[in-house]
Formats: structure tokens, C-alpha cells, sequence
């Protein structure tokens, strides 16, 4: 008898329990819902000042572009702002030690903000693509900062065939000209686009392009491609070193693109000539050697020094008209025939770096017509520039290797899918 009595004890004892916490959970849920809506009276206080945030809204400013004509000073172009001609002196010199607004030249764009009033309020000029100045107006004195361009970056991946030459395989997938001869540099260590592509060739590109204002301005890195000449895969990956940011493109086992040598000393031409023992003089109509690479393109047609080293020469010699001879490490020479002229500040002891513009394509010595004659030496001796096979340079840092592979990887792992697939990964890409 004594167990059931324990028992029922127990039992009255939970109910009461229960019946306590229903009335306690009752009564704040009704609390909650009574003041959860009402809004909290605003002190006196609180309602000057949210009278006072009021009266500063400022009003919707109004943007008007001016060009600087040829003859205009910026207080010609600012007197219609309501500034006296004291207040723009102040504002240049206020201005000054952050940029020097003299440097402002004719054909050059303002962005003037002003009141509805027409009263000024602020100024921003494009120092450059990356950078811009702003001037702003506050409490009688002018503030002004140079600040980035906010430029929108969109990852884009297109692929590609070549059907006639990588210009026009671009072009078909509705991407600009520089595109394609940014992909050309890319690979110029490699691959002379004009002597060493073929028909069904071809290429993926994952790669950044601008945007401002919603408008297409530009090209920004190529983040991976991949190449594919007469059956031999090139891959390319644009690393960014965390500690020094500079960038450069290395292989998937972090191999440098970069060679010693260039293939091609233009960016893109096509070759009329090649390397031979004995070829027909085209002027003196004899047998004889000829040394080098025939490259023909337009007069003006920039030329570029294919690795770094030391101008030797930069002058008129002979039947090779204007030249350029460099000389390069390892006992290596590089000469560039028939120039028009040099590009400025090439002479004689001139540090160049590799695939730095040294001359213009022309015709003169002994030519038919517009070309580059593009010859290497080795030892003294003429090699073919065509089989020439230079070292690479120094591979990405170790200490930065496990990074790149992991970023490498993903986007090689884009390359091997489908190609549909593939050209609708755009906007997916972190670079």
C-alpha cells in the first residue's frame, strides 16, 4: 500500500508542474504580442534630431561632362558654377599638393556635380585608366583624393578553332582583336603564330573583361588558356604573388611561360622567307645564304627585341639598311634588318628587356618591300631562328607552389570539360 500512495504523490505533484509552466508561457506570450507592435514614443530629444538629420538630405545633384577646348582655363570652365574667381584659385591651390590641375591639358573630360541651383559641389577627372580625382567642396575649403576606378571585372571563357588565323577565330566567338594578340603574347615563347599555326588548331581561354558604367572598356588578364598547335597542348595560369603582387604565367607544374627568347620579333606577320643556305638574291638575282627570317608587315609595324640585353648597334650598315644589333647573355646576338626607324631612345650601350618595342618594320637597304630580316648568332655563328629552342627562365617561387596548383588545377579541370559546358561557365570563375 505504501508504493501506490508514493505514486499518486509523484503524479499530483508533475501535473502542478505542468499547469504552473502553461500559465507562465501563457502570460508571456500574451505580453509579447500586446507590445510587440506598438512603437516606442520618441523623446523630445530624439525628435529634434531626427528633424535635424532631415534638413541635411541633400537635394539630387546634377552631372554635366565638360571637354576643355583649346584655349580654356578652369576658371572659364568653373565661373558658371557660381565660383568667384578667387574661390577657383583657392580650389587649385587647396588641390595642388594632391594633384597638380595645370597638368589638365586640352581634349580632356571634367565631371562638374552641381545643385539644382547650379551651385558647384564636386569635380572628378581621369588621371589615367586606373585612377581618378575628386574634389569635393566642404565648409568653405576644397578636399580632393585621387581613388580607384570602379571598374566591374567579369570572368568570360570562350573556345575556339582556327579555320584561317587566331584574328578571325576571335572574332567568330564576338571578342575583340586584343583578345587575340594578348593570347598570341601569351604564347610568343613557344609558338610564332603566323610560321607554326594550322588549320584545326585550337584554343580555350578563361580571361577578365571590364566594365564601366555597364559599358565594355577593356581587356584584363587572361587567367588560363590553353593552346593546342599541330596536336601539342600549351597551357598557360596567371599567378599573382601574395607578398610582392607582381604576376606573371607558368605551366601546370609551375614552369615559367617566359624563355629566354621570343619565337617572333612581331607580334603577328607572316614569314616570306626562311633561314637557308643558299637562296636566289631577290635584287641581285645570285645565289647565296641568307641568315635569317623574312617577316613581312606594314611599314610602321612595331618590332620588338625577343630577350633582354644591350643595343650594339643601332645605325645604317649597307645593303641591311637601318638596324639594330642586342647583344644577349649566354654569347648570343640578335639583329633586326631593313627598319624604317628606332623607337625612342634606342642607341648604342641601351639596356632593352625582352619584348620591348626597339624599331619600326621598313624598307630600307636592299629590299623589294616592307619586311623585318630577323637573324640570332650564337658563339659568332648564324643559327635558324625557326629551330631555335631557347631555356626557360626561373619557375614560380617553391614556397608559393602548393597555391597555385590548387588554382591551376581548378581551372584545368575546366579545360577538360565539354565544350558546351565549358563556354557557359562565364561569371563562375574566381580569379
Amino acid at each position: 500500500m505504501q508504493v501506490k500512495i508514493k505514486t499518486y504523490k509523484k503524479k499530483r505533484k508533475t501535473r502542478r508542474i505542468h499547469l504552473l509552466l502553461f500559465i507562465f508561457l501563457s502570460f508571456s506570450l500574451f505580453i509579447i504580442l500586446t507590445f510587440l507592435h506598438k512603437e516606442k514614443p520618441l523623446l523630445e530629444e530624439e525628435k529634434d534630431a531626427q528633424q535635424q538629420e532631415v534638413f541635411f538630405v541633400l537635394p539630387p545633384l546634377e552631372e554635366k561632362k565638360e571637354v576643355i577646348r583649346r584655349g580654356m582655363t578652369l576658371t572659364d570652365i568653373l565661373k558658371p558654377y557660381n565660383l568667384s574667381t578667387a574661390e577657383i584659385h583657392a580650389l587649385i591651390k587647396d588641390v595642388k599638393p594632391v594633384y597638380d590641375l595645370a597638368k589638365i591639358r586640352a581634349g580632356q573630360e571634367l565631371r562638374i556635380f552641381s545643385s539644382p541651383q547650379g551651385d558647384f559641389f564636386s569635380l572628378e577627372y581621369d588621371i589615367n585608366e586606373e585612377n581618378y580625382l575628386h574634389i569635393k567642396k566642404k565648409e568653405g575649403t576644397y578636399g580632393a583624393e585621387i581613388k580607384k576606378t570602379p571598374y566591374d571585372i567579369r570572368v568570360k571563357a570562350i573556345w575556339g578553332i582556327i579555320e584561317e588565323n587566331l584574328i578571325f577565330a576571335v572574332r567568330d566567338k564576338n571578342e575583340g582583336v586584343i583578345l587575340a594578340l594578348n593570347l598570341a603574347e601569351l604564347f610568343a615563347w613557344d609558338i610564332d603564330f603566323y610560321a607554326d599555326l594550322r588549320r584545326g588548331d585550337s584554343f580555350k581561354i578563361i580571361f577578365e573583361k571590364k566594365y564601366l558604367n555597364g559599358e565594355f572598356v577593356g581587356y584584363e588578364n587572361i587567367l588560363a588558356a590553353e593552346f593546342v598547335n599541330q596536336g601539342k597542348k600549351s597551357l598557360a595560369f596567371h599567378y599573382t604573388y601574395p607578398d610582392t603582387k607582381s604576376s606573371d604565367y607558368f605551366d601546370l607544374e609551375g614552369g615559367s611561360l617566359r624563355k629566354q627568347f621570343l619565337k617572333s620579333p612581331i607580334r603577328y606577320s607572316r614569314i616570306t622567307s626562311r633561314f637557308s643556305r643558299r637562296r636566289l638574291h631577290p635584287i641581285r638575282k645570285v645565289y647565296r645564304p641568307h641568315y635569317g627570317v623574312d617577316y613581312a608587315a606594314s611599314v610602321g609595324t612595331s618590332v620588338q627585341v625577343t630577350a633582354d640585353g644591350t643595343v650594339t648597334f643601332a645605325g645604317r650598315r649597307g645593303a641591311s639598311g637601318r638596324m639594330i644589333s642586342v647583344r644577349h647573355k649566354n654569347r648570343y646576338e640578335t639583329m633586326y634588318l631593313h627598319l624604317r626607324g628606332y623607337a625612342a631612345g634606342v642607341r648604342k650601350g641601351k639596356k632593352v628587356k625582352g619584348g620591348q618595342e626597339i624599331g619600326y618594320v621598313g624598307s630600307s637597304g636592299e629590299s623589294t618591300g616592307p619586311h623585318l630580316d630577323y637573324r640570332i648568332k650564337k658563339d659568332g655563328r648564324y643559327i635558324n631562328p625557326l629551330l631555335f629552342n631557347p631555356e626557360p627562365v626561373k619557375p614560380l617561387r617553391a614556397e608559393f607552389l602548393d597555391d597555385f596548383k590548387k588554382k591551376a588545377g581548378s581551372y584545368s579541370l575546366c579545360f577538360e570539360a565539354p565544350q558546351i559546358i565549358f563556354s557557359c561557365f562565364s561569371n563562375f570563375f574566381i580569379p
